[in-house]
């Protein structure tokens, strides 16, 4: 299934590609080196004795990561031991079901949201709470500029600049803090979150720029005879016709994901990067609350909660994939099945897949 071709373990280190010959061929030797001694450096659980950079934190205090290893176990919440729990069966799922391993390249550090203040790293995944997560981070990254994230606009939250991305770092300061922040991620099931981003995305009114970029091409594509006005706007696609534009090996081929609907292992790449805290989206406020403990804020930011009526579950899920054929249903679960055996999540009930 994965076609990146990711392997178990974590942090193996990231490095560029550079072209063969001569003294480049010695330089890149030189740098395996390194990587290799920064992969063993990463595989295993942080030493009891290990530093936070102090001037990159700002402060001499315990990082999130020392408290999450190097706590009292006593003093844990629930919460924490559940989230460990979860980063233990990921280890185990990566070593179960995936072969290959590879560096990192700058592509798969592109949703990764860094805080050096607080020495997290955080990879967001759209429907799975990113908006209110990038709001928490850029009130802990902005010196007091922001106090509350309810009061930070959406649309400013999902501006770029606005929170430092691991991308635009060095390959030295992104391999320090690989090593030595706390990373965490928070997941969906699957088909709930695939269910969410179609509501969300083609089912709005004010999608227009969604409509035109790939509601016009999935009608073009996947609607017998469509209707002139269909294929300028693109704002009636069907759920039929959305799984139908996934499951197209056209689309697999020549388009790449949108990140609404791309699967989590390829957005966070969990089985390279060693992420010590996985938060789920159905047990959201109190993971997000230990996560908010281990970093020593708890007190002062409170979480954002949902004000949605209609938030996709289960049983919503159900409903959508009601008239979709089991060819389509089982070819769709391929498609996002290495996210279920990952994250710990059982083939839906509903589908009928056999």
């Amino acid at each position: 299934m994965r076609s990146s071709g990711e392997g178990s373990g974590a942090e193996p280190g990231f490095t560029m590609r550079m072209p063969r010959g001569g003294l480049l061929f010695l330089a890149t030797l030189l740098g395996s080196l390194c990587l290799l001694v920064l992969y063993f450096q990463s595989v295993t659980k942080p030493d009891a004795g290990v530093k936070t950079n102090k001037r990159l934190a700002g402060k001499s205090r315990r990082s999130p990561l020392q408290t999450l290893y190097n706590g009292d176990q006593s003093e844990m919440l629930t919460a924490q031991r559940s989230l460990q729990g979860r980063r233990e069966l990921l280890e185990q799922a990566c070593l179960s079901h995936t072969k290959k391993r590879r560096v990192l390249s700058p592509g798969d550090l592109k949703h990764l949201i860094v805080d050096d203040k607080h020495s997290l790293i955080y990879c967001y995944v759209p429907k799975v709470a990113c908006t209110n997560w990038k709001r928490v981070l850029m009130v802990l990254s902005s010196n007091g500029l922001y106090t509350d994230p309810l009061s930070i606009p959406a649309s400013e939250a999902h501006v770029p600049g606005n929170l430092r991305r691991m991308s635009d770092l060095s390959v030295s300061e992104i391999n320090q803090r690989l090593r030595s922040y706390l990373k965490f991620l928070f997941v969906r099931e699957p088909f709930e979150r695939l269910v969410s981003a179609y509501r969300n995305k083609f089912t709005r009114s004010y999608n227009t720029a969604f409509h035109k970029r790939y509601g016009t091409k999935i009608i073009r594509r996947h609607r017998p005879n469509p209707k002139p006005e269909a294929l300028e706007k693109g704002n009636d696609v069907s759920f039929l016709e959305f799984v139908q534009y996934l499951v197209d090996p056209r689309t697999q081929r020549e388009d790449s994901f949108n990140e609404h609907w791309e699967r989590v292992h390829s957005l966070c790449h969990p089985c390279l990067i060693h992420y010590d805290v996985v938060g789920k989206y159905e047990t959201l406020e109190p993971d997000a609350q230990a996560v908010l403990k281990l970093v020593g804020v708890d007190q002062t930011i409170q979480f954002p909660t949902s004000q949605k009526s209609t938030i996709t579950d289960g049983n919503m899920a159900a409903g959508f994939f009601q008239h979709i054929n089991p060819f389509y249903q089982k070819k769709l679960f391929n498609l996002y099945r290495m996210d279920y055996l990952l994250f710990n999540y059982s083939t839906p009930g509903y589908l009928r897949t056999r």
